[in-house]
């Protein structure tokens, strides 16, 4: 799946807010990086940090409720 693709469906879980995503992806990959083990069943030694975190949230591993329910 392209990139486009998965940045649509992350987008979707999160109402289109891209501050909310961006924020979302960017602790889950500071997580990553200190160890964190990725939530998807594909083999991701080859991906970025950021690339895996759209992935969990685009297919709805990573839920961020607590900030997409504060509106």
């Amino acid at each position: 799946m392209r990139l486009e693709e998965r940045m649509s469906r992350a987008l979707e879980r999160v109402n289109n807010d891209r501050y909310i995503l961006s924020l979302a992806v960017g602790q889950r990959a500071d997580e990553l990086s200190k160890g964190a083990k990725p939530l998807l069943e594909k083999n991701t030694q080859n991906m970025k940090y950021t690339d895996i975190a759209i992935d969990e949230i685009a297919n709805g591993l990573l839920v961020i409720d607590s900030l997409v329910n504060k509106k």
